[in-house]
């Protein structure tokens, strides 16, 4: 074998290795994410959750979302085969926008869709539409439970003052607030 040819083989055998070496020391990019990296205090922003896979192998069969109260106005996307579930919580003293009545009695607090399969090897979005609050500003932190069957996870740590999302076995979505 030609030496040119030789070390394009040693190369390549390196660059496996070392591509085997990283990809099994670092852990896998499993989290629940949200699409959106930054919102805009005060917009209406519409929050594409992405679920990557199920729990240790197992099928996912509902995704719970608790809203924090930087988070109003919410409004789920239904999802074919999927059951669109709601609580919410009475507002006191609430002024009814004409036209604007959508059959929520109250502020949206949480959101699950049950009910349908997501098998461990796929990939699915949760969606729905919030206003992120004037005066929100950080980051915020949407707590998900992932239901599968035989286990859940909760995707619900959120990292103390000066912590960082990376140190979480389980972290909770969260996007930027941008200035």
């Amino acid at each position: 074998m030609p030496k040119n040819r030789t070390m394009q083989f040693a190369f390549r055998r390196l660059a496996i290795i070392v591509l085997a070496a990283v990809s099994f020391g670092l852990p896998a990019s499993a989290h629940i994410t949200f699409e959106n990296k930054e919102v805009k205090p005060g917009a209406t922003v519409k929050f594409v959750l992405r679920v990557p896979h199920g729990c240790d192998g197992a099928t996912t069969t509902a995704v719970r979302i608790a809203l924090p109260a930087s988070l109003s106005d919410a409004k789920p996307q239904p999802k074919p085969g999927w059951t669109l579930s709601l609580v919410t919580e009475n507002v006191q003293n609430a002024v009814a926008t004409p036209g604007h009545d959508h059959g929520v009695a109250g502020d949206i607090k949480e959101i699950a869709w049950t009910g349908g399969r997501l098998e461990d090897a796929h990939y699915d979005e949760f969606i729905f539409r919030a206003a992120v609050s004037k005066a929100a500003s950080g980051r915020i932190f949407v707590p998900v439970v992932q239901q599968c069957d035989g286990g859940t996870a909760r995707w619900i740590e959120i990292p103390t003052d000066g912590g960082s999302s990376d140190d979480l076995k389980y972290p909770a979505p969260s996007v930027r607030v941008e200035p």
